[in-house]
């Protein structure tokens, strides 16, 4: 599976209350489970008016679909291209 970075602009993303933010949560695991497909949320992100989400699947239409039934918004979505962290600077040596 490719792995997603979606963002999703939501006005007052930042103000959503644990409650909303667990709504949110439960519409798109019920999406996810009727998708019929290989479908992984990693995890979401939610800063000023944005959501940034990280999906798994294998290709873009599938997180369209995703986003299309559980009534939100996929303003952007790239494939990530690679993944880096501060343990990923042990690779360069001294």
């Amino acid at each position: 599976m490719k792995r997603f970075m979606i963002e999703r602009e939501i006005p007052g993303a930042s103000n959503l209350s644990e409650a909303e933010l667990a709504d949110i949560a439960k519409a798109s695991c019920d999406v996810v489970d009727g998708l019929g497909v290989p479908y992984t949320w990693v995890n979401s992100y939610v800063a000023g008016d944005k959501i940034y989400c990280v999906h798994e699947t294998d290709d873009v239409e599938t997180i369209l679909e995703h986003a299309r039934r559980g009534g939100f918004p996929a303003n952007t979505v790239s494939v990530v291209a690679n993944e880096f962290g501060p343990q990923t600077a042990a690779l360069a040596g001294s």
